[in-house]
């Protein structure tokens, strides 16, 4: 029995220092790991500053094999596996993640989206609209809804865009009503082509109750009129455009000046074209206006080309005898030349682009050495 006690009394002490030991080890052990992923993640962070992704992405790996259940380290190598294109491996990260059941919920949603990042990125367009649907009611509904809308777009899906554009709207994103209105007008082009013609001016009329002084509708408008056989209803669109955007009425000009004379209405579209072209002076309305009346046309060339000169109206006098330009014409064509050659006749970096006057034995841009090709560019 005493023999017994003793062997007791030692263990004791003995079973103690085996627990305090084993402990001590676990924690030194737990704090050298702790060590570890910090100094590895900080070194992964260095790596990246300096812009080596290779090895960054090989010290964030290393950080995640120490502590694989922080979560800022797997965003972290996501994020550079997509940044460098390996989106299937940026898609394995996220979705390891979202297989964890212990992730916060805000980790989950951010995991969601960057998970529909990769998707789009890797163009996978019907996973990653999946992937952006399912961040309805989250922190990132406006970026998901944003994503989406670029999205739809790409894909021409007009009636889903238009959706997700008032959804933003409504939400205080941003203005869109000109891009629904772009959106309405993509559609009545596609109607009007299949010849769905009330559809077409349906559409039209919404997309000008949308934004009314948007110029792609009454333009639309126009050329709906004509394809019905109805000039004076085409007139009436792009003289509503003249008011309310002048400068794109260039864009039906020629168009306009046919429709007037098609409905018996050439005085009056003279009128409306002179004083437009007195308002934005362009080539496109003095044509228009030619068109319209021949006399005093040549008069006209020339006064716009001493005014304006571009190598559209000296095109116009090349049509014309040389006999007739005189001094006013040859000054009017060599000003509009000048006017052209002068952004070609400078010297381009060929490593970042960079364009100067005068030639450069060192890029100013990039630093480069003798990275200035002799020629200018109009001789590339």
């Amino acid at each position: 029995m005493d023999f017994e006690l003793s062997w007791l009394l030692v263990a004791l002490p003995v079973a103690f220092a085996l627990g305090w030991g084993a402990s001590r080890l676990d924690l030194r052990q737990l704090r050298q790991e702790h060590r570890d992923a910090p100094r590895a993640y900080f070194k992964g962070l260095n790596l990246l500053l300096n812009e080596q992704q290779d090895r960054a992405i090989d010290a964030f790996i290393e950080a995640v094999q120490h502590d694989p259940d922080t979560a800022e380290l797997h965003f972290a190598l996501g994020n550079l596996f997509r940044r460098r294109g390996e989106f299937e491996r940026a898609v394995r990260v996220h979705e390891h993640l979202l297989a964890r059941a212990d992730l916060k919920p805000a980790d989950r949603d951010r995991a969601r989206h960057a998970l529909a990042q990769d998707f789009l990125r890797a163009g996978l367009f019907d996973r990653a609209e999946t992937a952006f649907r399912q961040l309805e009611g989250t922190t990132f509904e406006g970026e998901s809804h944003l994503a989406l809308l670029s999205l739809y777009e790409r894909s021409r899906d007009w009636t889903a865009a238009i959706d997700v554009a008032r959804r933003l709207e409504a939400t205080g994103r941003g203005a869109f009503s000109d891009r629904i209105a772009h959106y309405l007008c993509e559609r009545a082009e596609a109607a009007r082509s299949a010849g769905h013609l009330e559809e077409a001016q349906s559409l039209l009329a919404e997309a000008r109750q949308v934004a009314p002084t948007a110029a792609r509708a009454l333009v639309v408008s126009g050329h709906l009129c004509l394809q019905r056989g109805d000039a004076a209803g085409a007139l009436q669109a792009w003289e509503t455009l003249m008011q309310v955007q002048p400068a794109s009425a260039a864009l039906v000009a020629s168009e306009y000046a046919d429709a007037a004379r098609q409905a018996g209405r050439a005085g009056p579209a003279r009128d409306r074209l002179t004083a437009l072209y007195a308002q934005v002076p362009s080539t496109a309305l003095l044509r228009a206006l030619n068109r319209l009346e021949s006399e005093g046309a040549f008069e006209r060339l020339l006064a716009h080309l001493q005014a304006h000169p571009c190598l559209s109206a000296a095109q116009a006098l090349l049509e014309h005898p040389q006999d007739l330009w005189g001094e006013a014409g040859a000054a009017g064509l060599r000003r509009a030349v000048d006017r052209a050659a002068a952004p070609l006749q400078r010297y381009r970096c060929a490593a970042c682009g960079f364009e100067a006057r005068h030639y450069f034995w060192q890029c100013p841009g990039c630093l480069g050495w003798g990275s200035y090709p002799p020629q200018p560019v109009e001789e590339t």
